[in-house]
């Protein structure tokens, strides 16, 4: 069934064209019902409205913070903008111009808040940390799946997980990867190994989803997980 996804969806859109007609999320594979699709699409709409809505505030209470403001709001804006970045990724349509912009807003903060901690090295070596651990969360935030699994309201249920991941680019996999401890990559693997035993024992061609398989076990240090 031929369904009009769009070209640039929100997270919601986005899972369902995950799930649609693939044989990893149901066996025997199940088409998305039109009317999802449109619930979907419409929420998500909604969604991006009100970010650009929140963003535009979020703008405005950046420029009219007094120079002298204190620590605590200058955080909490830097928080928001952080929220209001990771969020962005799981809006429809292209929202390079908000992020490069929340980028800025941060560049700025960050300079201030260097400029205050002054030659205090332990400070020096915390906001350093703090950058390099901001840098890494907005490279993973450019693979979808990542931002999708991150959202606080995602549309992947824990039952879904090795599905999409298996359903996954080698990038998105790779990224997704890393957000995970040791535990939770064991799991991973273990979940993915019973669903693709069960696809091929119905006679599904597995062999991509055994390359992404092949990942999670290289992240462990292992070509066969622990089963439990």
């Amino acid at each position: 069934m031929e369904l009009p996804f769009t070209y640039k969806p929100g997270r919601r859109e986005r899972h369902l064209r995950r799930r649609h007609e693939n044989p990893l999320f149901h066996w025997p594979p199940q088409a998305v019902p039109p009317e999802a699709l449109l619930a979907a699409q419409k929420a998500d709409h909604e969604e991006m409205e009100s970010f650009r809505e929140r963003f535009r505030a979020l703008v405005q209470r950046a420029v009219e913070l007094p120079p002298d403001a204190g620590s605590e709001p200058v955080l909490e804006l830097k928080a928001a903008l952080e929220r209001h970045y990771e969020q962005s990724f799981g809006l429809p349509e292209s929202h390079a111009e908000e992020r490069a912009a929340i980028r800025r807003l941060i560049g700025l903060i960050m300079q201030a808040v260097r400029r205050t901690a002054g030659a205090d090295p332990l400070a020096s070596r915390e906001l350093a940390e703090e950058e390099e651990a901001r840098q890494i969360h907005f490279r993973l935030l450019e693979q979808p799946l990542v931002a999708d699994l991150l959202h606080p309201e995602s549309p992947i249920g824990p039952e879904e997980l090795a599905p999409a991941v298996l359903s996954a680019s080698l990038d998105e996999v790779a990224a997704v990867l890393e957000l995970f401890d040791t535990g939770e990559c064991a799991e991973l693997a273990d979940q993915a190994v019973r669903l693709l035993e069960d696809r091929a024992a119905c006679g599904l061609d597995v062999t991509a989803a055994r390359q992404r398989l092949t990942l999670i076990l290289a992240a462990l240090g292992t070509d066969t997980p622990s089963r439990h």
